[in-house]
Formats: structure tokens, sequence, C-alpha cells
């Protein structure tokens, strides 16, 4: 080979080294903090609950606007409450003590960090009946009634802890009836179609729920307190979940809604129901003053 053309190759191989030189630079800046994947990553539960929506869609716009990667899982309470002790989930957002979800807290008390204080301290749960209803007042008038209701209890999402209690209300007063599981918005759209057309229908509901504003139900009186009396609602994270995001778990720490502030902000979500986080930022755009405060 003449020394020209030995000169030649040189020459082109310093070039092609070059310019994958500068392939990968530009490759490093392009890769800049603007990314998702450079942002800190938290997952959060969420169950298919008005106001679980609600709550998820406000944390995951406060976070994002902090610069935060938000990821929503949709995720019902056990396997919720199991991926939270495994590490696979960061934060259980509605947790409801000391009745309801008292199965869980007792079987990962030791494994799951539960807040020490509710962000809402005014939940009420029971069996309801439309109001129309005169002459079943009380869970003890269910089997004197059962034709009406074709002995069927008209549930949710099997694995919620209102399900479970509600089995041990059937067990504890003798009812002659059987709870039948489907999802949250079926119960809701059964319990709208029953009151329309006036027949019968009771089903285990719980404030907060928007249905009580567009539906006139009542609960049943419960004598023997298993479904408790005021519920109040906690927030749980993994273990570590406080060591790796210090400041997100401090304002989790401090969040705390009202009756007001949480219907208002339930209703924000459900008039965007087919994007909710848009009924989310508006209401955390219009409460700036109290998210401030949780921020401190």
């Amino acid at each position: 080979m003449s020394f020209r053309k030995i000169s030649q190759l040189i020459v082109l191989t310093i070039i092609l080294f070059a310019l994958a030189a500068c392939g990968s630079n530009s490759g490093s800046e392009g890769s800049g903090s603007t990314s998702d994947e450079s942002k800190e990553k938290i997952t959060i539960g969420q169950i298919n609950w008005p106001e679980n929506i609600a709550i998820t869609n406000m944390w995951k716009a406060i976070l994002e606007d902090k610069g935060y990667n938000v990821e929503l899982k949709l995720i019902e309470m056990g396997p919720q409450m199991a991926a939270l002790a495994e590490g696979d989930l960061d934060v259980a957002p509605e947790v409801w003590l000391p009745v309801q979800d008292k199965s869980y807290y007792e079987k990962y008390k030791d494994e799951v960090n539960f807040f020490e204080d509710p962000w809402y301290e005014n939940g009420k749960v029971g069996l309801a009946v439309p109001k129309y209803m005169k002459d079943v007042n009380s869970i003890k008038d269910l089997n004197e009634n059962r034709e009406k209701f074709e002995g069927e209890i008209t549930g949710f999402e099997p694995g919620a802890g209102t399900m479970i209690i509600t089995e041990e209300v059937i067990k504890k007063y003798g009812l002659d009836y059987e709870l039948v599981e489907s999802s949250e918005a079926a119960m809701i759209t059964s319990i709208k179609n029953a009151t329309e057309n006036k027949e019968p229908i009771v089903a285990p509901l719980w404030k907060p729920h928007w249905v009580f504003s567009e539906v006139d139900l009542k609960f049943l009186d419960d004598p023997k307190k298993v479904y408790g009396e005021v519920e109040k609602i906690y927030m749980a994270t993994r273990d570590g979940f406080a060591e790796d995001h210090k400041k997100v778990s401090k304002w989790m720490k401090n969040f705390k809604l009202k009756d007001k502030q949480l219907g208002e902000l339930m209703v924000n979500v459900k008039n965007n129901e087919d994007n909710p986080i848009k009924g989310a930022q508006k209401w955390v755009k219009n409460n700036q003053d109290l998210i401030e405060k949780w921020m401190k």
C-alpha cells in the first residue's frame, strides 16, 4: 500500500473517532434533568372510589408541580396493602380506622408505616337504603323485609374493608342475605336505577360520597355498632419512604381536609370524570393557602 493511501486511511480513522465522540457528547446533553427518568418517582395506590380518585389526583397535581414523577396504580385494597408491605408501592392514601380496615392494620402494622394522625376525621360507614323505605330504619328490620330486597345486599369490590365488615354484619345480626360483589361504579348505578323507580335496595355505603348529594338515602341504625361509629381516614407508606422522600413524607403528615374542602375537591374531580387530574389541578390552584400550610 502506498504512503499516500496509508495517510488517507489514518485521516479517515481520526475523523470517524471525532464524529463518534461528538455523538456521545451530544447524547449525554440530550438526557437532561427535564426527562421523567431524572425526576424522583413516587407511586400512589388508587382505588376506584370517589374520594380516593379525588385524593390521589390531588397529590399527583401537587407533587408534579414540585417536580416529582407520580404514578397512580389502580389496585384494590388487599393487593394494595400487600404491595406496600413488599415495597412495590410507596403510598396508600386511604386507610379507614378503627373498624373498616382494622384487619389490614393488624396484618401489616409491623411492615407498613401507618400515620399516627388522620387526614379526615368525620367518616361514617353503614348499610343504606332509600329514604322512601319508611318501614326499614335499622339493620334489625332487614330480615322482616327480606322479600322486598330479594335477600341481597348490593356490594362493591371484594376485599375492601367495608365489604369484610359487612360480612360480619350479616353474621352478627343473623341476616338471611347474600352480599353481592360488583364494583363501586356498578353499585352506585344500581342505587340510582332503583331510586328512580322507587324500588327497594340496600347497600354498604360511606360518607364522604357524592351519591348522598344526588340520591335521598339514609343509614340504617346499627345497634350492635358492628360498623363502628365515627371512622377516621389515615395514610400509610412503605417502610423507608420517609427516609427516601423526607419532604413528601412531611407534607403528607401535615395533610388535613374538612368536609367542605373534601366535598369541593370531589365535585371538581367528578365534573372532570374523563380527565380527573384536570379537576384536581383546578382545586389545587384555588386552594394554595391550604396547600402551603401542608408544605411547611
